[in-house]
């Protein structure tokens, strides 16, 4: 009799302990989706013509934020979503392939994570999350700070601005004698070619699956190359864009403002932009409308191979069973590229083909341009590098598990990427450690969490009296509530102040200093206290981002490793190469 009653005793609590443990909320599974270069309107729930269906299906699934801002390059955008800490705090007040020389190695301006942050990898690997990272990494090639050493269990990353997408190992610019891949740490044995995009795809399904029964969620985040230069894609995605792009940028451009406004993301008085970067698509030959043409058709491509990828890795989830307990997040890194990198021409030609009919395969060099990326921007104004809305505000999606309330929503709450670390770290249910980690200071986060937006998109999770100080490359910001106070130089800007209210005017066309003189003066002293807090270096006189990714690539690699020989070999070809271009100016002429 005691026995049997010891035996239902065992099994009451037996049954009572499964059913407290079955009710004890799962903790979810968080992918990061990273793009490169893409504009706000490049994803097709952002009012985009690319076909993007995966990506539109998480838009679906979750929560959309219109007003969502990052830096306007790589590495310092990548820094702050790692670590949740301004840039200029983190290491990476400039990229470093754009830092004046001056400014290398100056407090905030280390080029690489410094040891007083913490990522938020390392934060969910304490806590029992499996961690992984495939693709770009670009925060610091030191051993110290590669993923192995920030908080990653297993990594497979590019640890520079780029690389060729089809050659792994070949340079898209000769700013480095290499380019630097680690797995876990090491070198790898890389294979000759495959397509980035699709084997950053297949690393991360193969790091996901590691551990799989081991009870354990998994953070696993993707940083793609897609869409940096050069552009490329497989030929049958490019197939699917054939003509598509016939009626030029321009009409691209309205296109796109219209369904943005028609989706909700801005104001339906948005006005039409016309920046100064872009050419008058009526005035090209009919041969040079179909090869600009071509450039968007294969931009289109990669975007949309993109895509396709993210799709693959939700059919993984799905099969495994993971999918339901999976939170995503996306965003680009910055607005689309707006250079034409006309100083690469001369070892662009040496280097790749710029061929119509190759565009977009192994050996080709897409670079999408200024008249392009505006289109990419729409309805903003701006592209990669400036301070204007163009250049820093990104698509972001949060979907999944943790926005069942919030299907099929908009935020338009001034939002940040530092927001991000917060937000995952809330979702995970750990705690950031403050100012202090195992014994070490730390900077604290500087960001806030979107939880409170996932549950109900109307709040807005910064009060009209807080601010968001922005300054990169010389181009610079303060948001506070509606209104940003904003400096760009040429050709985007005209190197002044200028006061825009975002909610009525993302695109940046009424300077309203006149009509709020207070608010103008106020914000320009606010912003000198927080750049001076955050020791923000000024730029040298005539500084320019894109010439100084040359400048830094003669000084720091071409001189070093060629000279005397090989700059007397690079200024004859220089020479060379201005004489045949001449020629060729005088025989169009002629």
């Amino acid at each position: 009799m005691k026995t049997t009653t010891l035996k239902i005793g065992l099994l009451l609590c037996l049954t009572l302990a499964t059913s407290a443990w079955a009710a004890r909320p799962t903790r979810p599974n968080i992918v990061v989706l990273v793009a490169d270069d893409w504009g706000f309107s490049d994803v097709g729930a952002f009012g985009g013509e690319i076909a993007t269906p995966n990506l539109d299906n998480l838009a679906q699934r979750g929560v959309r934020f219109s007003n969502f801002h990052v830096a306007a390059s790589c590495s310092p955008t990548r820094a702050m979503l790692l670590t949740g800490v301004d840039n200029h705090r983190n290491g990476h007040g400039n990229l470093r392939e754009t830092m004046p020389g001056a400014h290398l190695g100056q407090p905030g301006y280390q080029a690489t994570l410094t040891a007083n942050v913490v990522t938020v990898a390392s934060l969910l690997q304490a806590r029992g999350y499996r961690t992984a990272i495939t693709g770009k990494w670009n925060v610091g090639n030191e051993p110290e700070n590669l993923p192995n050493r920030r908080g990653f269990d297993q990594s497979f990353v590019m640890g520079d601005t780029g690389s060729d997408n089809w050659e792994p190992e070949k340079r898209y610019l000769p700013h480095n004698a290499k380019v630097n891949w680690f797995e876990n740490g090491l070198p790898p044995v890389l294979p000759k070619q495959f397509y980035t995009t699709t084997f950053f795809v297949d690393k991360a399904i193969e790091y996901i699956s590691t551990g799989r029964n081991s009870g354990q969620p998994f953070f696993a985040y993707v940083g793609f190359q897609a869409n940096h230069v050069p552009v490329q894609a497989p030929q049958s995605f490019i197939d699917k864009y054939k003509g598509r792009y016939d009626g030029g940028w321009t009409a691209l451009r309205e296109a796109r403002r219209l369904k943005a406004i028609e989706l909700g993301l801005v104001p339906k008085d948005t006005p039409m932009v016309t920046m100064s970067t872009t050419r008058d698509w009526a005035a090209l030959s009919d041969k040079e409308k179909r090869y600009q043409a071509r450039l968007m058709e294969v931009y289109a491509a990669m975007a949309d191979a993109l895509d396709h990828e993210v799709g693959r890795l939700i059919a993984h989830l799905k099969s495994s069973g993971e999918f339901d307990n999976t939170v995503f997040v996306f965003l680009s890194d910055n607005g689309p590229e707006g250079s034409d990198y006309k100083e690469a021409d001369l070892w662009l030609r040496m280097n790749y083909t710029r061929d119509l009919d190759r565009l977009g395969g192994p050996g080709a060099y897409v670079v999408p341009g200024p008249s392009w990326s505006s289109a990419s921007a729409s309805p903003f104004k701006g592209f990669k590098f400036y301070a204007s809305e163009g250049g820093i505000r990104s698509p972001l999606i949060i979907s999944g598990v943790a926005t069942h309330s919030a299907r099929n929503q908009v935020h338009a709450g001034l939002t940040h990427v530092t927001d991000i670390v917060p937000t995952l770290l809330d979702l995970a249910g750990v705690e950031h450690p403050g100012n202090r980690y195992q014994g070490q200071p730390i900077e604290g986060l500087t960001g806030r969490s979107l939880l409170p937006v996932l549950a109900d998109p109307s709040v807005r999770v910064r009060k009209s009296d807080e601010s968001i100080g922005y300054e990169l490359a010389g181009n610079k910001a303060l948001f506070k509530g509606d209104l940003k106070l904003v400096w760009d130089n040429p050709p985007v800007g005209d190197s002044q102040w200028r006061l825009y209210n975002l909610s009525v005017d993302p695109g940046e066309t009424k300077d309203l200093q006149k009509e709020l003189p207070e608010q103008f003066a106020a914000m320009q002293i606010e912003y000198a206290a927080w750049a001076k807090a955050n020791v923000v270096l000024p730029m040298p006189e005539g500084y320019n981002p894109v010439k100084q990714v040359f400048i830094n690539s003669v000084m720091n690699y071409w001189l070093p490793t060629y000279w005397p020989h090989g700059v007397v070999i690079a200024l004859g070809l220089l020479g060379l190469g201005i004489v045949f271009k001449r020629r060729a100016q005088r025989r169009k002429l002629a």
